[in-house]
């Protein structure tokens, strides 16, 4: 059974930083791409990044330069570094198995806000 658990949120003013991980198990980690969407209040889900089983990163325009995802294959685990957060990155973080959109964790919340 895939399992997957975000953790790392919270409520941070513009500007500031946060890290996310994702600790992901049931499948064979190395024979997947990962990545990170999120989910704003009242908005439909939204790809942020991708990582692919060879770690070449992907992002979404509007995070270029200041997210950075990683994985590390020897902990199942991915990571989405996000600095100089601004207003408009608030929402539900979840990790995700592949490049899809479907949600199996709870995602982790985070909130930009002054």
């Amino acid at each position: 059974e895939v399992h997957i658990v975000e953790s790392g949120g919270g409520m941070v003013q513009p500007g500031g930083s946060l890290t996310l991980s994702c600790a992901a198990s049931g499948f064979i980690f190395t024979d997947y791409g990962m990545s990170w969407a999120r989910q704003a209040p009242g908005k439909e889900p939204e790809w942020v990044s991708r990582i692919s089983y060879g770690s070449t990163p992907f992002y979404k325009n509007s995070v270029k330069g200041r997210f950075t995802i990683s994985r590390d294959n020897a902990k199942n685990m991915v990571y989405l570094q996000m600095n100089s957060l601004k207003s408009e990155d608030t929402g539900l973080y979840y990790c995700v198995r592949g490049y899809g959109l479907d949600r199996i964790g709870q995602g982790t919340q985070v909130t930009v806000s002054s």
